[in-house]
């Protein structure tokens, strides 16, 4: 299914954009050397029940998952690169922490991550990773102009990472969102530009390049939702949730202020 939003939808979706981006800096700016991924989580529920919103992950059971998600958000660490379940880990100096929040907030959902290091150490390995992907997130945003096409933002998005040194894995890529949080059309993180399909005012598209440093593979951690790069390389994730409009993309998920 794909939604187009009507302009009251659009008014809510930017204000669940605004929570994602606000809760995902807070939590940035709280985590340092020896926090634990659990009190992330517990963190994230505090901040999502004090919005009156809801978690889209606590009971979502998808058929790539073992039984509900059970949890918040998704804290994936140095070789883990998506639908990290948080568990009892405590982040050292250096690690490269992806933090991965989707939110339903009057009925429309936001969706977005971020990767950092934490502490002092900045493995150089880590922060090209991290780099490469903003860049391609930012690529692939721009592509979305009047009359694009999904093949022309996965297109951008592949050509930057490629051009990076990365290779790419299709398994997962970015979606549409509304009501819900995954939706048609897949965006995949690389593709043939003028094709799929056209893009619409009212669309929301969650794009969300990611890669490994040395791989395409994925493997699926024992905890039934993890999923590592094959080889233990780092791995690191972007993702904006972005609102089509006349003149192009508006990004929703763009931080503005962070708690105290």
């Amino acid at each position: 299914m794909i939604e187009i939003l009507n302009p009251t939808e659009l008014a809510r979706a930017k204000e669940a954009g605004a929570l994602v981006a606000d809760i995902l800096q807070t939590l940035k700016s709280r985590t340092a050397v020896g926090t634990n991924l659990l009190d992330i989580d517990r963190w994230t529920e505090t901040m999502i029940v004090e919005a009156g919103a809801l978690s889209c992950y606590v009971d979502y059971e998808p058929s790539f998952g073992r039984g509900p998600f059970g949890h918040y958000i998704c804290t994936s660490v140095n070789d883990a690169v998506l639908h990290g379940l948080p568990y009892d880990y405590t982040l050292a100096d250096g690690d490269l922490l992806s933090l991965d929040l989707a939110v339903s907030s009057g009925g429309v959902v936001a969706d977005s991550a971020i990767s950092f290091i934490v502490g002092d150490s900045k493995p150089p390995q880590s922060v090209a990773l991290i780099s490469a992907t903003e860049r391609a997130l930012y690529a692939g945003i721009a592509a979305a102009g009047p009359g694009a096409r999904i093949g022309d933002i996965s297109h951008a998005i592949g050509s930057t990472l490629n051009d990076a040194g990365y290779s790419i894995n299709t398994e997962f890529g970015g979606h549409g969102v509304g009501s819900t949080m995954h939706q048609d059309p897949h965006v995949s993180n690389t593709g043939r530009p003028g094709r799929g399909y056209r893009l619409r005012p009212g669309l929301l598209l969650a794009l969300e390049p990611w890669v490994m440093a040395d791989t395409a593979e994925l493997v699926t951690d024992a905890d039934g939702w993890t999923l590592r790069s094959a080889t233990g390389c780092r791995t690191a994730h972007s993702e904006h949730t972005i609102a089509i409009t006349g003149d192009g993309a508006e990004i929703l998920t763009l931080p503005k202020r962070a708690h105290a």
